[in-house]
């Protein structure tokens, strides 16, 4: 998945909104509530895997796909916007700021998410996900930033690039050393005593998109030349997806995931689509920023009837990105009591997909796909609402540039 969570306080050093980036995240951030929806409510999600080419659908596979872009997006922009926050302050002001906002967002992970998720309020298992690895990612940077910017982006190259190397690391015991390890690269399930956490979102790959959204972010400092940053997105990002190809093609280093010839034409290249997320994959980050940056190379004009509401969301995400989990889960809790399960079936113990109580429930994906534009669509005016206050009450509240 906020402004300190997914950032939205993204501005030129003047003050000014940078429109195409709220645009982008805005995008995303409602592609990534079609995810959510499909999870709660999409019947074979209690069945299998989407991205298992065994048993899934070319239209399940892509409503999964398409959510790829999501994660690596709201990252890479946290960076540019910690750039341009710290363009007005000094290095240890952005330090802290940088650090107190990833440590809410830790807090908000275990306390506010991971309930919505779950409605149990008996924290059964904390899950570790999208906000935990921002928070960690952004108390990471509060170091990274006294560094050289070229440091900055070596060490988000290497980030992204090398940690598969480290694929054949394993650190099995249920021990808090594993847990550590889990948390830098493998995706595990612990458990200590009463408390049970589950690590979906190892932090090493995301702390480099994180470094490397910050050394974009000077593209987009007060005075920089529009059409020397569009050539910069543009050859970065065409070189990114192409380099993903390339690599795709020799599979022989980027994922473990490697890809093979299927039943037929279209299912081998979902194969070469189908890269790897826990943790993503140095082909998984090509294949995600490559896109994102060409569509940022193009997001730079006046906003249309289409592109303004988009920008809505795009400003609030961390509002939306609370909400609508609840909403999704009220909304949920309501379907499975109108298909004769109980409606503490939703209260839950682990991810929504693997408790067994609600095996046989779920809807067909075209239910799933008007869930969904209901849920945007009910959402709007509350993101509108909260946009209008923020911008009128930020320098006025503080805990607003937090949220």
């Amino acid at each position: 998945m906020s402004t300190q969570a997914m950032p939205s306080s993204l501005t030129a050093a003047a003050g000014k909104r940078i429109e195409s980036i709220d645009l982008l995240r805005g995008v995303v951030i409602i592609i990534m509530a079609l995810d959510h929806v499909r999870d709660f409510f999409h019947g074979s999600a209690y069945l299998y895997d989407p991205t298992d080419l065994s048993r899934t659908s070319v239209p399940i596979f892509f409503t999964r796909w398409i959510t790829h872009f999501c994660a690596p997006v709201f990252i890479l922009l946290a960076g540019v916007s910690a750039y341009l926050y710290g363009a007005k302050r000094n290095r240890r002001e952005l330090a802290y700021f940088l650090f107190t906002r990833g440590l809410i967002l830790l807090l908000a992970e275990f306390f506010i998410i991971t309930l919505g998720w779950t409605f149990n309020p008996a924290y059964p298992v904390y899950i570790l996900q999208v906000i935990w690895a921002i928070g960690i990612a952004m108390m990471t940077l509060a170091l990274l930033v006294f560094l050289d910017k070229r440091w900055v982006l070596l060490i988000g190259i290497l980030c992204i690039a090398a940690h598969n190397l480290m694929d054949n690391i394993h650190a099995p015991n249920n021990n808090f050393p594993s847990f550590l390890w889990s948390a830098v690269h493998e995706p595990r399930f612990f458990s200590f005593g009463p408390i049970a956490m589950f690590v979906g979102y190892p932090v090493l790959p995301w702390i480099g998109v994180i470094a490397i959204g910050y050394s974009l972010g000077s593209t987009y400092a007060n005075g920089y030349d529009q059409s020397k940053r569009k050539m910069i997105l543009l050859t970065t990002g065409l070189g990114m997806t192409a380099l993903f190809i390339v690599v795709r093609l020799i599979d022989t280093y980027g994922d473990q995931a490697h890809w093979s010839a299927q039943k037929n034409t279209v299912f081998t290249f979902l194969s070469f689509l189908n890269t790897t997320k826990y943790p993503p994959s140095f082909l998984y980050l090509l294949m995600t920023l490559g896109p994102a940056l060409i569509f940022l190379a193009y997001a730079e004009k006046p906003l249309n009837s289409l592109s303004r509401p988009l920008v809505i969301f795009g400003r609030v995400p961390m509002f939306f990105y609370v909400i609508h989990i609840y909403f999704i889960h009220l909304l949920a809790m309501l379907a499975a009591t109108m298909t004769g399960h109980k409606w503490s079936d939703m209260v839950l113990t682990g991810w929504v997909t693997a408790n067994p109580q609600l095996q046989g429930y779920g809807f067909s994906l075209l239910i799933v796909y008007l869930v969904w534009i209901g849920v945007i669509l009910v959402l709007y005016p509350l993101c509108k609402w909260f946009d209008k206050y923020k911008r009128a009450h930020v320098g006025q509240q503080k805990w607003l540039s937090y949220f």
